[in-house]
């Protein structure tokens, strides 16, 4: 009989340093994964958006927030493509959740996140595109930014007009609504 409680002891201690192997293994293993694709890892590597709009190439912006489920899944995928388009663009990552970059966000109109903003080497925003991307799409888009070609994935920002306050908008005529535009008296 002692010999069997042996036995048994014997499997549930290595059945218990076998589950404290394998629990250690997989919680170093989500670090390592996490830390290097997170949105904090990424932001604290890219430039910053000053140097990268004065440098001579071309810029994407990503206004991002860490509780955005949407900048949160696609950082792997963007992490990838940093690395593949380093040597070509700049990366800039603004947090929407930090004040200091309110003036960014009204100066891009950013209503939504992940916000990306792509500029020319010059510094110019040519197009953005809000939301979660494939990074087929993405590569598409920086591609075409770097052969200085219209973003295929994008929605232009070219050149506008300022509003000039000197003009005077005239006020449409009091008119009942059930009139459907008739004048009433």
């Amino acid at each position: 009989m002692s010999e069997v409680n042996n036995q048994n002891r014997l499997r549930n201690l290595l059945i218990a340093l076998t589950a404290i192997a394998l629990s250690t293994a997989i919680f170093f293993g989500f670090q390592t994964q996490a830390s290097s694709v997170s949105l904090e890892a990424q932001a604290e590597q890219s430039l910053p958006l000053e140097v990268a709009l004065d440098n001579g190439k071309p810029t994407l912006t990503e206004f991002y927030a860490n509780w955005c489920s949407s900048c949160q899944a696609m950082a792997p995928e963007l992490a990838q493509i940093k690395q593949k388009y380093a040597d070509s663009v700049n990366f800039v990552m603004l947090n929407v959740d930090n004040g200091k970059w309110l003036p960014e966000i009204l100066r891009y109109r950013v209503d939504g996140i992940p916000h990306f903003v792509f500029s020319n080497p010059a510094g110019v925003a040519i197009a953005e595109a809000i939301g979660e991307q494939p990074s087929s799409v993405m590569e598409a888009n920086l591609d075409a930014l770097i052969a200085d070609q219209t973003l295929p994935y994008a929605y232009a920002t070219g050149k506008t007009s300022e509003l000039d306050d000197s003009i005077k908008i005239s006020q449409p005529s009091q008119t009942d609504p059930r009139s459907h535009g008739a004048q009433v008296n």
